[in-house]
């Protein structure tokens, strides 16, 4: 962090495992999407969505059929796989814990604007945000997939709705690449990552690591 928190005028926050604890649902309900074809074309789709957090489902699906599965597929197959993914998400999404502390660190940054900037579906995340109480805090609004996450900020700083100095929270090398593509200062949410070689690599780019979004005001 090259400001203190107070001075950032926009606050972007990923969504699964810094909002949510909702990763390890992710996970298991990729699996579960996908183990009718076999455990190891299963277990290798969870291989990718954990290396490559951040990234849109759409895209992850298409690459357990192109690349895993080595098959052509037909849009109603993908839309079937996708839609038995969300369904299993969904429960997740409205059961898993959210970050405590939200109301403290909007508080301490009542002067920034704050949004989401997620690889889940936007509109299931604007449904799920409503019905758990959470749309209040993001003033700048919820984005998701299938818009990639880069392109969302490219997006949000060239309408003003970023405005630098810009902060973003997240938990994995996507989150990373995203804010330091268009110079957002980044810090690492560590409490609920899957990201094996998180350790490594804010130390090897000099990130900042906080177990949680309430450890921001600490």
């Amino acid at each position: 962090m090259r400001h203190l928190l107070s001075d950032y005028k926009a606050l972007v926050f990923d969504c699964d495992g810094v909002i949510l604890n909702s990763n390890r649902v992710k996970t298991e309900a990729f699996y579960n999407a996908a183990k009718e074809y076999g455990h190891d074309a299963a277990q290798a789709l969870v291989d990718f969505h954990v290396e490559h957090g951040g990234v849109s489902r759409f895209r992850k699906f298409e690459y357990f059929f192109t690349d895993i599965l080595k098959k052509d597929y037909s849009e109603v197959e993908l839309n079937s796989i996708i839609a038995n993914y969300a369904k299993e998400v969904r429960i997740g999404l409205l059961n898993c814990e959210i970050a405590t502390g939200l109301d403290n660190l909007r508080e301490a940054t009542k002067n920034a604007t704050w949004l989401v900037a997620s690889g889940g579906a936007q509109d299931e995340l604007r449904e799920i945000f409503e019905i758990r109480g959470l749309v209040h805090f993001f003033d700048g609004g919820i984005y998701g997939s299938p818009t990639a996450k880069d392109i969302i900020v490219e997006h949000q700083l060239g309408n003003g709705n970023i405005q630098l100095p810009a902060l973003f929270l997240g938990d994995s090398r996507f989150d990373h690449v995203a804010a330091n593509q268009f110079d957002l200062d980044f810090v690492f949410i560590t409490q609920w990552s899957e990201f094996t070689e998180l350790n490594e690599y804010a130390y090897s780019n000099g990130l900042t690591k906080k177990l949680s979004l309430n450890a921001l005001l600490d």
